[in-house]
Parts: structure tokens; sequence; C-alpha cells
């Protein structure tokens, strides 16, 4: 079968090859990939030495949508026919075809495309499940910078349904301005034009980003760490941002430890999605023979959203 493999250069990045089609275990299915997303992993990866990247065999892609062409053995899981989103932690699913655990797939109908669906997986779980660690949201003041990222979109229109008050940072030359239309009260290009204090901050990019943020948290507020794509270190003083004898919560979030099934929450967003209360953000829809192009531009902060590579068609 035909797959995107790394090259170890750095331009391309990767590039088209023949390589043994994925023999699945028991509880896998193989699934006829049709479209496939851009997550930032996949990018460290593939910047990265090969020493660091999850397995000595990987490729990249994780999420995926297409048609169930064999079942899993064990009789878990969606019929062969079934159309699928799924996820792929070990990778792979830049290639015709991936072998996926079923529970780690979810059934599509007609009313979603493969390429909204592939747009979920990764960005949508991290979103749900960043949300779920928030806690009740209604009638909460929530900061979210990274706004116009993946996982930023769905944080913003996912907690505005929850009854949150979102105030969104991106920056002016980011395509931020979708973002009031999926339901933030505010957005602003900087961490220190957000007016607080907020119940909850949701911070993705690092360096002076999170400092600043933290400064307008509410006593006893929130803050979950969730990224850094800026790749700029940060640097704490506890003592700089609160005045006087307060505290709050500052608590790493990761998606891979909130649980290995993911089947729910992919149906749930599917189902969400289905019935237009969630708009997957697809900025860029490209074959996948312009990969390096997709992966160009999410080096350089210029998606909205996700973009997608179309495997068929």
């Amino acid at each position: 079968m035909r797959a995107l493999v790394p090259t170890g250069e750095p331009d391309p990045l990767v590039t088209l090859a023949d390589v043994p089609a994925p023999v699945p275990a028991a509880n896998e299915a193989l699934v006829e990939v049709e479209a496939t997303a851009l997550n930032r992993a996949d990018l460290l990866y593939l910047t990265s030495t090969p020493q660091l990247r999850p397995h000595a065999a990987w490729r990249p892609g994780d999420d995926l949508a297409g048609v169930v062409v064999e079942a899993a053995r064990d009789g878990s899981g969606p019929a062969a026919g079934q159309r699928v989103v799924g996820h792929s932690p070990a990778g792979g699913g830049w290639a015709e075809f991936a072998a996926v655990a079923t529970d780690r797939l979810a059934a599509l109908p007609a009313g979603v495309d493969a390429a909204t669906a592939a747009a979920l997986p990764t960005a949508g779980t991290t979103a749900a499940r960043l949300l779920r660690a928030a806690g009740p949201l209604l009638g909460r003041r929530v900061l979210l910078t990274g706004a116009t990222g993946g996982v930023g979109h769905y944080v913003v229109e996912l907690a505005a349904a929850a009854g949150a008050e979102v105030t969104a940072v991106a920056a002016d030359h980011e395509p931020w301005q979708g973002l009031p239309g999926l339901g933030a009260a505010a957005v602003v290009h900087r961490v220190e034009d957000a007016v607080g204090p907020f119940d909850v901050v949701l911070e993705s990019v690092g360096g002076d980003h999170l400092r600043t943020a933290l400064a307008r948290l509410r006593r006893g507020g929130l803050a979950l760490w969730f990224g850094q794509v800026s790749g700029t270190p940060v640097t704490l003083d506890f003592f700089d941002y609160f005045s006087g004898f307060e505290s709050a919560t500052l608590r790493q979030f990761t998606v891979h430890d909130t649980g290995d099934r993911w089947d729910a929450d992919l149906a749930a967003l599917v189902r969400l999605t289905a019935a237009g209360r969630l708009h997957p953000q697809v900025g860029h829809r490209l074959p996948w023979s312009r990969a390096g192009e997709a992966l160009g531009l999410l080096a350089d902060r210029k998606l909205r959203g996700k973009a997608v590579l179309h495997v068929k068609g």
C-alpha cells in the first residue's frame, strides 16, 4: 500500500512510499482511509530525532476517517462496510489502510463527511476532556490562549454551549475572526488585554503566556496548562501574580492521561457535529501529496483550526 513516511530530512519531511499493509490485532479493525488530519505531535516527531519518536517504525497520522474493510476478529466494534472515524495513538494514519483498535472508533452517519470527521479525534477529544477537567462551566468566566488552534476552536464552542463566558486570546495575524461566531464573548490579541478575574484559565502557548494568564485568575481559581506550542519554556514566580494570602490550582493536562477508550467521546463529538451543534474548523483540505505544504502551515501557525489530507478522491 501507499503511505506517507518520514524522510529524515527537513524538506520534504515526508514522502509517499510503498510499505507493507498493516496486520490488525484481534481487537483492531482494518480501515481504508479516506481522510486524515494533522496534529502538532506529527510535526514534533517529524522534526525531532528518530529516538524521540513513539517507536522505531513510527509513521505520522493519529486521526483518520474511512470505511472498515475488515472487522475485528474478536467481534468488537463496527462491521465491515461501516463508515468510521478513529484515533490511532501509534500513528500510521497517513496511509491507504490503517489498523485501529475498536475502542478508538466511532460510526459515522451519512451527514458527516470524512474530512470533517478526521478533524475530530485528537483536537475534539482533548477539548472535551479538558473542559470536563475544568468542572461545571455554567456562569463561569474562562480565559483561553491559543484559541485559533485545532483544540481552541472546539474549546470555545463547547465551553460557550455549556454556559461559560469565554475570552479567547489569538494573535492579530492569526485567523481569529470566526471565534465570536463559535461563542467567544471577547477576543483579545494579547493576554495582557484580557479583563479578569477569570474562574478558569486554559493555557496552551507557554512562555510568558502562562505567567500573564495566571495573574488574571481569581482567588481559588483553576489553571489547566495543556501545551507549549510556542516552544518557549515557562518560568513562574508564585509570589508575582498573587498579592497577599491567596491561592489557586495549577494543573498540567494531557489527554493521554484521561483514559484509553475514546469510542464514547468520539461518538458524542460525531453526534454533536451531525446535529449542527459542533462545527469542526477545517482550514485547509489538501490531497495527501501536498502534506509538506500543510506541515508548513502548521509550523507557521497559519491554520484556522485543522488541516486535513485527502487520501482518496
